[in-house]
């Protein structure tokens, strides 16, 4: 005889376990504590199996009805619905694991040690920041459910404060992790692809540099007289004569130094084009290495943090160096430093473009013409090198341009 509420409500536990059945093969099942809870008894392939719907009174016996149906309608079809029910909860899980932060999480990580296209250290701060203000958006929402709308609703949030490289960055971001999901078959498509000239292009902006002669020779003389910290000042000192990036400066250990071979290997996994990079050294680059080593060395890094030798200089320590010394942002940058070589050294017309380009480690997409360049140019970046601080010297030191004359301190 089928169940009915009124018969449900007045089951009362016992000491043992008992049935109440209903049809269909659907029965409740009262606990000794006093649980009801819902099953269904079938068969698959003549074995009998038991399907657990649920409880007693969180799933009434209408819908305990219409959960057995469905099941049946499963049974009919050939599948198994204690089979299906486990699919579901596995799926149901994936999809709760497989959120945008996860697998956003798990995209920065690979990038992290991706062989030689990992990112470099201050990449993946920068990455990681970035994929944190997506994840206060569409961190927790399953990757699947996605859509193009709420990739760029969050990425709006940071276009609005007038970030607009960072807006763009995001969006490159978000596009690498769901192709990331795609590639690992969790995702059928990239929502962002439609959002292609959405956001607001960035302008274009280049890092102040000075590049005439008589402003590098003011420059140079205002660093010689610069009173503060002194591994600021050593720091400033060295980046003209090696333009490396401020980066690869400040990060520079002892280790990476080959005094006897005037030779400053940069390891791949610092640099941006992600393979080492050999800065050969002028006479004057060693000497100023030799003093700072007499202060930082033997080990670690060669400009630490005021705070701890455990840590680099602070990337924002040269910049304010140079705003200490009155030089505007729109005038001078360490990053600058790098623009001043590769102005002066062409306009020399005494070095070849390519040891040019590989004294400033840019990328050469030929592999076959890098591996040649790197080998073809060494002689010539070593004795570029040296013309270059002999050249900085003269600027520095040269008769004709007038004793620098320190500007005012701005703020």
């Amino acid at each position: 005889m089928p169940l009915t509420d009124i018969a449900i409500r007045n089951a009362k536990p016992r000491d043992k376990q008992y049935k109440l059945a209903d049809s269909g093969g659907l029965y409740l099942l009262i606990t000794p504590p006093g649980g009801k809870l819902w099953r269904l008894k079938f068969r698959v392939s003549g074995r009998e199996r038991k399907l657990a719907i649920g409880s007693y009174p969180e799933i009434g016996l209408s819908e305990a009805r219409k959960r057995r149906d469905e099941a049946r309608e499963s049974l009919a079809m050939g599948k198994d619905p204690a089979r299906e029910k486990q699919r579901d909860k596995i799926r149901a899980r994936l999809q709760a694991e497989n959120t945008f932060a996860g697998i956003a999480a798990e995209y920065c990580e690979k990038r992290k040690r991706d062989g030689h296209k990992a990112w470099a250290p201050a990449t993946a701060v920068r990455s990681e920041y970035l994929v944190g203000l997506l994840n206060k958006s569409i961190g927790h929402m399953p990757i699947s459910e996605i859509e193009p709308a709420d990739v760029l609703a969050a990425i709006r949030k940071v276009e609005a404060k007038g970030n607009l490289e960072s807006a763009r960055r995001m969006q490159q971001l978000a596009s690498a992790v769901f192709r990331h999901a795609v590639a690992t078959a969790r995702l059928a498509s990239d929502p962002t692809r439609d959002l292609r000239g959405a956001l607001t292009a960035p302008k274009v902006t280049h890092y102040a540099a000075i590049t005439d002669p008589k402003g590098v020779g003011d420059l140079l003389r205002a660093i010689d007289g610069y009173e503060g910290q002194g591994i600021t000042k050593f720091a400033l000192q060295l980046a003209p004569h090696v333009f490396v990036r401020p980066g690869e400066l400040r990060h520079a250990e002892w280790a990476e130094i080959d005094f006897e071979a005037t030779v400053w290997a940069i390891p791949a996994s610092r640099t941006k084009m992600r393979r080492v990079h050999h800065v050969p050294l002028s006479r004057q680059a060693v000497e100023l290495l030799q003093q700072v080593h007499a202060i930082t060395g033997p080990s670690g890094y060669v400009f630490p943090s005021l705070r701890t030798r455990l840590r680099p200089m602070s990337e924002n320590t040269l910049n304010a160096g140079l705003r200490r010394l009155g030089y505007a942002s729109d005038e001078m940058t360490a990053h600058g430093f790098r623009a001043m070589a590769s102005t002066l050294l062409n306009e020399s017309g005494k070095w070849s473009p390519d040891a040019i380009e590989r004294a400033l480690a840019h990328g050469e997409s030929n592999k076959v013409r890098a591996a040649y360049h790197r080998g073809a140019h060494w002689n010539e970046r070593v004795d570029m090198a040296q013309w270059w601080s002999d050249h900085l010297d003269m600027l520095r030191d040269g008769a004709e341009i007038l004793p620098f004359q320190r500007k005012p301190a701005q703020g």
